[in-house]
């Protein structure tokens, strides 16, 4: 299994004011909004990016930071075989990725995603 991404995801109530707030004092743009969702990145480096979230569409919490890997089913038979509290069990999700959050022995909600 291979990393190919990973994004802070930042809780907010207001994602219009948080979302200007990034937008002026950093640089970035958006490079997707879903209305719950807004991502931003670095014009200059679009791998670089930050998530912002006033709630999970589908589950029942914002995750700390979403990592993308190339094989997600790999990573959630791995977080299971190492005992990793499943937040959001396996799922294809209609806006294009498949996904599952799992609980770090310190607590933080991770989103482990691939792109179908």
């Amino acid at each position: 299994m291979t990393i190919k991404r990973v994004v802070t995801d930042l809780e907010t109530k207001s994602l219009e004011q948080t979302k200007t707030f990034y937008e002026r004092v950093l640089g970035f743009e958006v490079v997707m909004d879903h209305g719950w969702i807004v991502t931003l990145a670095d014009p200059d480096r679009p791998d670089v990016q930050l998530s912002l979230m006033t709630h999970d569409e589908t589950a029942p919490v914002v995750p700390a930071a979403s990592i993308q890997v190339d094989d997600v089913d790999a990573a959630y038979e791995e977080a299971k075989a190492a005992g990793a509290e499943i937040v959001h069990e396996l799922t294809d999700e209609p806006w294009g990725v498949r996904r599952f959050f799992m609980r770090d022995p310190e607590g933080h909600v991770i989103n482990v995603l691939a792109h179908r």
